[in-house]
């Protein structure tokens, strides 16, 4: 199983302590594609290395070699959003995490959309419980 983990880059790293925490638990299932989301070195200017049309390129094969798609939504990120969009259309399943303790207004377009499965955390320990259900269920 291949699973294409999506958090903000871009849009903010506030939350990059939470992606590394939520990759290692995912890499106890399966390959993560998007392992590089949790490094501590990626900023908010994204991958410096690679032009922005490689980022593209690259992140559509993955999503379309993946067998699901995770993504933690606290912090909006427009290529996130992208990211799941491209995801329904591939009907892939989708389990958008969100940090309730956070206070953030997550999107009505990811809330009200039955085809993507949102679930609110207070804890890390909360977070691997959905991640566990969605993975059981879909797997």
């Amino acid at each position: 199983m291949n699973i294409y983990f999506a958090a903000s880059i871009r849009g903010g790293r506030e939350n990059s302590n939470i992606y590394i925490k939520i990759i290692k638990h995912l890499e106890s299932f399966s390959s993560v594609l998007t392992e590089h989301i949790g490094h501590k070195e990626l900023k908010s200017d994204g991958e410096l290395l690679l032009s922005d049309k490689s980022i593209y390129k690259r992140d559509l094969l993955w999503l379309k070699s993946a067998d699901c798609v995770i993504a933690e939504v606290t912090s909006p990120s427009l290529g996130v959003g992208y990211e799941i969009g491209i995801a329904e259309k591939l009907n892939l399943p989708i389990l958008c995490l969100y940090n309730k303790s956070l206070k953030k207004n997550i999107s009505a377009m990811l809330l009200g959309n039955n085809k993507v499965i949102c679930k609110s955390y207070r804890s890390m320990e909360m977070a691997k419980k959905e991640i566990d259900s969605f993975i059981n269920f879909f797997f």
